[in-house]
């Protein structure tokens, strides 16, 4: 029997149920608001359901991860002509898998746990949807990230100028599975033109809805002291691109309605 359960919908509790259904007034609908570039939700998922999964995932996949390291350009300070005008691209340091190849092994690791199921199932777009308030194509992007001891994604925005269908923002969604030997893990994110905001993302069944872009960074993991053999946090992602107006029923997700109005997007 796999890990994951097929549809995404069985691995709710009644609260996360009720957003899925379009019943929590709070938080159904509420990235409509332009000023609120994410929701992070917990108690969700079911915690013992989400510590089987974790377990299971680190088991299968840990050793197919892909390493992705972009440090600092060597060349960021000794480049540098003008006072004060240095400039940084995204930096990062994490291991990731695309689950789009049948032929690659992080995919056949998460087919065997269920992951990839779960992750494609229509109930998993139409948490994304229900939380956005917005119609999504039903052709979305998956990917697995595992953070390890150190590892990071600095300042970046995730803006796509040059994407016609992801310029006018998009939307991810990230399930955390984090194991017992990280001490902590952050998301900061800019609210009036500062990085001045920070919330909790190290945890076990915690889910995070964003609409990009927006500039945020996510801080080195830490571990617990003498833990760092099992300091390791796990994210699975899903990218969905907004349904084009007048999409057939069929190509697109829905979201559930909310009881309240909510502002018009932007």
């Amino acid at each position: 029997m796999k890990a994951f359960p097929k549809e995404f919908a069985d691995w709710l509790t009644p609260r996360g149920r009720r957003i899925l259904d379009g019943k929590e007034r709070d938080v159904v609908g509420a990235l409509l608001d332009p000023t609120r570039p994410f929701v992070s939700l917990q108690g969700v998922i079911d915690p013992r359901r989400a510590v089987a999964c974790r377990d299971a995932l680190d088991a299968a996949m840990r050793e197919t991860m892909v390493p992705m390291e972009d440090p600092i350009p060597a060349d960021s300070i000794s480049g540098q002509t003008m006072n004060y005008m240095e400039l940084l691209p995204k930096t990062v340091r994490v291991s990731t898998a695309l689950l789009e190849s049948r032929r690659s092994r992080s995919w056949r690791a998460a087919e065997s746990v269920g992951l990839t199921d779960m992750l494609r199932s229509d109930t998993f777009a139409g948490f994304a949807a229900a939380v956005t308030g917005r119609a999504l194509r039903r052709k979305w992007g998956i990917q697995a990230l595992c953070y390890g001891p150190g590892d990071y994604s600095g300042p970046h925005n995730d803006h796509h100028p040059e994407e016609e269908e992801a310029r006018d923002g998009y939307v991810d969604m990230h399930i955390s599975l984090t194991l017992p030997g990280v001490d902590h893990q952050y998301l900061v994110y800019a609210q009036d033109g500062h990085l001045s905001e920070m919330t909790r993302v190290s945890t076990v069944g915690g889910i995070t809805v964003y609409r990009l872009p927006f500039w945020h960074y996510t801080t080195p993991l830490l571990a617990r002291k003498g833990r760092e053999a099992s300091c390791r946090r796990w994210v699975l992602l899903g990218t969905f691109l907004d349904a084009a107006p007048g999409a057939r029923p069929a190509t697109t997700i829905l979201p559930a309605q909310a009881p309240a109005k909510r502002p018009v997007a932007r």
